[in-house]
């Protein structure tokens, strides 16, 4: 397909991809644990890494808990005392960003095949968002 007709699409597609790893027990790790750890690593806290993704304690402390168990290793630990927070352990940080690698790498992959394959321009996901009014107002 060489002819590109982007006259029936108002508005380029963006590439989306799910990616995640699992095990007979299903999910352990995807792109929302990936999200979860990066803000632990950000706050040094589960507490203000959950809110700010919009979800209780409770559920981020269980996916974090699930992974734990799949893969045998600790993902966050405790700083200091109670009230010091969490820090990624050196098998998080690992997990990370070898997550955040391979998912950026077949994000590229894709994007290229799909540019040779769709008569569209097709955006990668940060393109899109570059391109994207800001949020409304909440006043």
């Amino acid at each position: 397909m060489t002819q590109r007709n982007s006259a029936a699409i108002k508005q380029p597609p963006t590439l989306r991809l799910h990616l995640w790893l699992e095990t007979s027990d299903g999910l352990f790790f995807g792109i929302g644990r990936a999200q979860l750890l990066a803000k632990v690593d950000e706050y040094g806290s589960l507490k203000k890494a959950a809110d700010e993704l919009g979800m209780s304690y409770r559920a981020a402390w269980g996916k974090i808990k699930k992974t734990e168990t799949v893969v045998g290793a600790k993902l966050i630990a405790r700083c200091g005392n109670r009230r010091d927070g969490y820090e990624l352990t050196e098998f998080g940080r690992t997990l990370l960003e070898g997550f955040n690698t391979w998912y950026h790498e077949m994000e590229h992959l894709a994007l290229e095949k799909a540019r040779k394959l769709f008569p569209w321009p097709i955006e990668s996901f940060d393109e899109a968002t570059c391109h994207a009014p800001p949020p409304a107002s909440k006043e």
